[in-house]
C-alpha cells in the first residue's frame, strides 16, 4: 500500500505547489513540464516494470524502484529551474510508474485468486485517498515548509515502505526468461510521449495548439503502428501482444481506459463546473467532492470483499457501471437544479458505482494472464487506465470548447479565462451578455456529462462481455 501511495499522491500533490514554484522559478509559461513530465515517464516505465519483474522478481525490481523514486525526490527538492526540476520529475516517474505497476503484481504473487479482489480493494482505496490527500498535503506542506518539502516527505514514508517490502514473503515458482526489447521500448516510448503531449496540448482549446496537436498525434500512430508490427517479430517483446489478444484480457483493459476517462474526466472538471456553473466557493466544492472520494473507497473495498464470498467477478462492474452511466445523464440533464445536498448524494452513488470496476478489473486480468505473467498483466492496467484518462479528459475538454466556441466564440474565450482561474474574465460584458455566457456553459457541460456517461457506457457493455464471469 506504501508504494502504491507514494506513486499515486506524487500525481497531485504538485498541484497546490505549482504557483509557489513558479513564483520561485519565474518561468510560469513551463509549469506544466512539472505534471507531463511525471505522467508521461510512469505510463512509459509501467510495462517495463511489469516485464523485469517476471523475470527478475517483483520484490527485488521494488527495491531498485524505491531508490529510483527517493533519489529523484531528492533531486527535485534540489532544483532551482523548471528544467532541473522538469528532469527530476522524469526520474521520479520511472520510479512512480514501477512502484504502481509492482504493488499490484505482488498481491497477485502473495495472495490465492479468490482473495486477491479484496486485497486490489484495499490497493484501490488507497489510490483514492492517496488522489485526495495530495492535493490538501501539497497545499500544507507548502505554506508551512517550502514547496521542497513536498518531495522530501516522501523519504521517511518511502524508507518505511522499504523496510515493509524486506517482510514480504519468498517467491516461489519459475521466472520468464529475459531478453532486452531495446527497438520496443524507444517505439512505446515515442507513442507515449507524443499522445500525451498532443492531448495536452488539445485541452488548451487554443487554436494555435491544433497544429502542433495533430502532428504529435500523427507521430503517435506512426509509431504505434511500427510498435505493434516489431513486437509481432521480437523474440521476448516487452508489450505483450499475445497476451492482449486474449479476450478477458481485452476486455478487462478497455474497462480500464473507459473507467479512467470517466473518472478522471469528472474530477478534473466537476470543481470547474461547480464553482463557474453552480457559484460555489472553493471550499464547498471541496465538501461536494468528498462523497465522491468515499463512495470509491467504500465501492472498491464492499466490491472486493464480495468477490472473494461470491468468487463472481463481472457482475458488479456490470450493475456499477449501469448506475453510473444513469448518475451522469441525471447530473447532464438536472444537475443545474440540484442544491448542494443532492449534489452530494449523487456524486456519493457515483463513487460507490465507480468503486466497482479496478479490483474486478485487475483481479480478471492476472487470473487470465496467470502467475508467471503478474507484471505484465497488472502494467497492461495501469497503461490502459492512464491512456484512457489522458483521452478521456482531452475528449471532454474538446467538446466543451466546441460546444461553446458553436454557440458563441465570446463564451469560448470568457470559460477559457475562467478555466485558466483568470481575474476579471467577463471584463468589458453586460450583465445580459454574461448571463447568455452563463446559459453557454452550462450547455456545455451538459455535453460533457453525457460523453461520460457514453465512457460508462462503453464500459457497460464491455463487462458484459468480458467471458470472465468467475473466480
Amino acid at each position: 500500500m506504501l508504494p502504491m501511495f507514494l506513486a499515486v499522491v506524487d500525481q497531485t500533490i504538485i498541484a497546490t505547489a505549482l504557483p509557489a514554484i513558479v513564483a520561485a522559478t519565474g518561468e510560469v509559461e513551463r509549469a506544466s513540464w512539472i505534471v507531463v513530465s511525471y505522467l508521461i515517464a510512469a505510463t512509459i516505465a509501467a510495462p517495463v516494470y511489469g516485464r523485469l519483474g517476471d523475470s527478475f522478481g517483483r520484490r527485488r525490481i521494488m527495491y531498485f524502484a524505491l531508490a529510483i523514486f527517493m533519489v529523484a525526490s531528492v533531486l527535485c527538492a534540489a532544483s532551482t529551474t523548471i528544467l532541473t526540476l522538469t528532469l527530476a520529475r522524469v526520474l521520479q516517474g520511472l520510479g512512480g510508474g514501477g512502484l504502481m505497476t509492482l504493488s499490484q503484481a505482488l498481491i497477485g504473487e502473495s495472495i490465492p485468486p479468490r482473495e486477491r479482489a479484496r486485497y486490489q480493494g484495499y490497493l484501490a482505496a488507497v489510490a483514492v485517498c492517496a488522489n485526495s490527500f495530495g492535493p490538501i498535503a501539497g497545499g500544507f506542506l507548502t505554506e508551512h515548509f517550502g514547496w521542497q518539502s513536498i518531495f522530501l516527505v516522501n523519504l521517511p514514508i518511502g524508507l518505511f515502505a522499504f523496510y515493509l517490502v524486506t517482510r514480504l514473503p519468498p517467491p516461489h515458482g519459475e521466472r520468464l526468461a529475459w531478453r532486452a526489447d531495446p527497438g520496443g521500448a524507444i517505439l512505446f516510448a515515442i507513442f507515449v510521449a507524443t499522445t500525451l503531449l498532443a492531448l495536452e496540448q488539445v485541452q488548451r482549446a487554443d487554436l494555435a495548439n491544433l497544429p502542433i496537436g495533430a502532428a504529435l498525434l500523427a507521430a503517435g500512430v506512426i509509431a504505434l503502428v511500427i510498435l505493434v508490427w516489431h513486437e509481432n517479430r521480437a523474440a521476448s517483446p516487452l508489450i505483450p501482444l499475445s497476451l492482449l489478444r486474449q479476450s478477458a484480457i481485452w476486455h478487462s483493459d478497455a474497462m480500464a481506459a473507459c473507467h479512467g476517462a470517466a473518472l478522471v474526466s469528472l474530477i478534473t472538471f466537476l470543481p470547474v463546473y461547480l464553482e463557474v456553473v453552480r457559484g460555489f466557493s472553493p471550499s464547498a466544492t471541496g465538501l461536494v467532492l468528498v462523497p465522491l472520494t468515499v463512495g470509491i473507497g467504500v465501492g472498491s473495498l464492499v466490491t472486493g470483499r464480495l468477490v472473494n464470498i461470491t468468487g463472481r467477478l463481472m457482475i458488479y462492474p456490470v450493475v456499477g457501471l449501469f448506475i453510473a452511466t444513469l448518475d451522469f445523464m441525471v447530473l447532464s440533464l438536472f444537475g443545474d437544479r440540484f442544491d448542494i445536498v443532492a449534489l452530494a448524494i449523487l456524486l456519493l452513488v457515483n463513487g460507490l458505482a465507480m468503486g466497482t470496476v479496478m479490483g474486478v478489473v485487475q483481479v480478471s486480468v492476472q487470473n487470465a494472464a496467470g502467475q508467471l505473467r503478474l507484471g505484465e498483466a497488472a502494467a497492461s492496467v495501469q497503461f490502459s487506465r492512464s491512456i484512457g484518462a489522458a483521452f478521456g479528459t482531452a475528449l471532454v475538454a474538446t467538446l466543451l470548447f466546441a460546444v461553446l466556441s458553436l454557440r458563441n466564440p465570446d463564451s469560448a474565450r470568457v470559460f477559457a479565462a475562467m478555466f485558466e482561474h483568470a481575474k476579471h474574465a467577463g471584463a468589458g460584458l453586460s450583465v445580459s451578455q454574461l448571463s447568455e455566457i452563463q446559459g453557454d456553459i452550462t450547455v456545455a457541460f451538459r455535453a460533457a456529462f453525457m460523453a461520460m456517461a457514453l465512457f460508462t457506457t462503453c464500459g457497460f457493455f464491455l463487462s458484459i462481455t468480458n467471458p470472465q464471469k468467475r473466480i
